[in-house]
């Protein structure tokens, strides 16, 4: 199986940031015109946190917000996990697993360079994964 880098996925990605200023119906325009499940909250490139959908379920709608009052600061995860560019996709997958998300933004150095989605990775690297969650279930 060939071993594809974080590099690799986020090579020529345009990154959805916006200032946790932006309210929630802006992140959700822009993550449908982006057809993307995120986007990442920056302060002058400073990854702040990340507003998923998840989010948008959980803190927004399921919490009676209203879309055009809340700002993403309220209701963002804050400080979300990281990976750098020089981990395996095998890497971020398992880390994703572990930590129950679906989306792993990639820094290097404190400079944002991209975000991996579950959606990212090809079946190989999906079904060594559940070869090895299988394993540890076993033991």
């Amino acid at each position: 199986m060939q071993r594809r880098t974080i590099a690799d996925l986020v090579r020529d990605q345009k990154l959805l940031a916006l200032p946790e200023t932006a309210t929630v119906r802006e992140a959700a325009r822009a993550m449908r015109d982006r057809r993307v499940g995120c986007v990442l909250i920056t302060d002058d490139g400073r990854l702040e946190g990340i507003f998923t959908e998840r989010d948008l379920v959980g803190r927004v709608v399921a919490e009676g917000r209203d879309p055009d009052g809340t700002r993403l600061a309220e209701v963002m995860t804050k400080g979300p996990d990281t990976i750098g560019p020089a981990a395996t996709a095998i890497d971020a997958l398992r880390r994703m697993q572990d930590g129950g998300y679906r989306h792993l933004p990639v820094l290097e150095g404190g400079k944002l360079l991209g975000i991996v989605s579950q959606r990212d990775f090809l079946g190989e690297e999906q079904a060594r994964l559940n070869h090895e969650t299988g394993l540890w279930e076993r033991i």
